[in-house]
C-alpha cells in the first residue's frame, strides 16, 4: 500500500514540478537545443566598455597621387627591337624597359636603351615590338602606388564636422572586409555643385600595391571620440530605436540540454559602423553577459512572447520548410511529416495499418496511471472500513 502511495505521489509531483516550471518561464526566454543552436548559427559576444567613435559615413573612389606618375619616352627616333613590358609589371628605377635601335645609318645601327626614371607598376603602354617611335612619343605611363590617396565625397550640409587629420576607417568593396586607416590630408579645390559634394583626400598606405585607382571605396570619417562608452555590436541589435532588444545567455536557465536565452530590451544611443550605444537601465545589461550576435533574428521570431517558432522563422528566411530543430526538411523528413499528419487526423492510427507506437505508449501510460489511481482508491476504503 505505501509503496503505490508513494509510485503515485511522486508521478503527481513530477508532473506539478514541470507544470510550475513552465508556468514561470519568462514569455521572452528562448530555450533551444545544440542542434537548434548550430542550425540558427547562434553566435555570442560580451559588450564592452570601450572608446566610442562617432563616424561621417560616404563614399568614394581610390586615386593615384598626381606626383606619383612617370611618362616613359625615347630620346632618338627608331624602332623597338625588344620585348617591352606588359601592363601590370613591377620596374624599378634605372631597369632598361626597352632597347631602341636608331635611325641614323651604320652597320649595325645604334642601340639606345630606355630606362625607367622611376620605380611603379606600368599602367598604360603604347608600344610593342618592331614598332617605330619619336622622342615626342609617350610609350608608357609608370605609377608608384606604393602610397594612394582614398578620396571620398562628402556632403556639403556635414562638411564642417570634418578637419584636417582627422582619421577614417575605409572599406574598399573590392577586397571584401579588409579595411585600411587614413589621414585627412586635404580638401578638394571646388565643391562639385551638381552632387552637393566636396572632396576630401585621405592619404593610405599601400606597400602590397592591393589598392588600384578607381576602386569603389566606402569611408567611415572619425568626427569625434568619448571614452567608456557601453557598446554591443550592430548586428546583436534587432527590431527599430523605438522597440529595439537584444537577446543575452540565460545561465540560470541554461543546461547541458539546453541554452535559454532571453529578451531584453534597450535603449539606443549612438551607433557607428561597428557597434551600437547602449544606454542602460536598470541594468539589465552589463560587460559579464553574452548577448546573441548572430542568429538573433531567429530567436526574435521564436520567443513565445512573439508567438513564433524557429522553423518557421527560417521557413520564411530561407524560402522552403525546416524541421522543428532548425535543420533543412529533406524529402524523407517531408514524407515523415505528412505520414504523422495523418495519423494525428485519424486518431493516432496509421491509415490502414496498427496504432501508431508512441500513441500506443501515451494510452498505456495513462491507463496505467488511471489503474493504480483506482487501486488506491480501493485500499483508501477498505482501510476506512
Amino acid at each position: 500500500m505505501k509503496l503505490i502511495t508513494t509510485i503515485i505521489f511522486s508521478l503527481l509531483s513530477n508532473s506539478l514540478f514541470l507544470s510550475a516550471q513552465h508556468a514561470e518561464l519568462d514569455p521572452n526566454t528562448v530555450l533551444l537545443e545544440p542542434i537548434q543552436m548550430k542550425n540558427a548559427g547562434i553566435k555570442t559576444t560580451a559588450p564592452t566598455v570601450s572608446t566610442f567613435q562617432t563616424t561621417l559615413f560616404c563614399i568614394g573612389r581610390i586615386q593615384a597621387i598626381p606626383g606619383n606618375r612617370t611618362v616613359v619616352s625615347s630620346r632618338i627616333a627608331g624602332r623597338v627591337i625588344s620585348k617591352p613590358p606588359v601592363v601590370g609589371d613591377q620596374v624599378e628605377k634605372g631597369d632598361t624597359i626597352i632597347q631602341v635601335e636608331s635611325r641614323q645609318p651604320g652597320s649595325p645601327p645604334p642601340v639606345i636603351p630606355v630606362k625607367a626614371s622611376a620605380s611603379g607598376t606600368i599602367f598604360e603602354s603604347h608600344i610593342n615590338l618592331g614598332e617605330p617611335v619619336d622622342p615626342s612619343e609617350e610609350l608608357m605611363d609608370i605609377i608608384d602606388i606604393r602610397q594612394v590617396w582614398a578620396v571620398a565625397n562628402i556632403p556639403e550640409s556635414r562638411a564642417a564636422s570634418v578637419k584636417l587629420g582627422q582619421k577614417a576607417i575605409i572599406k574598399v568593396v573590392s577586397l571584401g572586409n579588409e579595411t585600411f586607416e587614413g589621414t585627412l590630408i586635404r580638401f578638394g579645390t571646388q565643391a562639385d555643385a551638381g552632387t552637393g559634394t566636396l572632396k576630401a583626400i585621405f592619404l593610405l598606405d599601400n606597400p602590397d600595391r592591393k589598392l588600384r585607382p578607381n576602386m569603389l571605396t566606402e569611408f567611415n570619417i572619425v568626427t569625434e571620440t568619448r571614452e567608456k562608452v557601453f557598446t554591443v555590436p550592430n548586428s546583436a541589435v534587432q527590431g527599430d530605436r523605438l522597440n529595439a532588444h537584444v537577446f543575452k545567455v540565460n545561465f540560470e536557465l541554461t543546461n547541458k540540454k539546453s541554452k535559454a536565452y532571453i529578451k531584453v530590451p534597450v535603449v539606443l544611443g549612438e551607433v557607428n559602423d561597428r557597434v551600437t550605444e547602449i544606454i542602460l537601465q536598470d541594468k539589465e545589461l552589463n560587460v559579464v553577459d553574452e548577448v546573441v550576435t548572430s542568429g538573433a533574428y531567429f530567436l526574435s521570431h521564436t520567443s513565445s512572447a512573439d508567438k513564433g517558432s524557429l522553423k518557421e522563422a527560417l521557413d520564411a528566411a530561407h524560402g522552403h520548410e525546416h524541421n522543428e530543430d532548425g535543420s533543412e526538411m529533406t524529402a524523407a523528413d517531408k514524407a515523415a511529416a505528412a505520414k504523422k499528419k495523418a495519423i494525428a487526423a485519424n486518431g493516432g492510427v496509421a491509415p490502414g495499418g496498427a496504432a501508431n507506437p508512441t500513441f500506443v505508449t501515451l494510452l498505456i501510460a495513462g491507463n496505467v496511471i488511471l489503474a493504480l489511481l483506482l487501486i488506491f482508491t480501493i485500499f483508501k476504503k477498505q482501510d476506512i472500513g
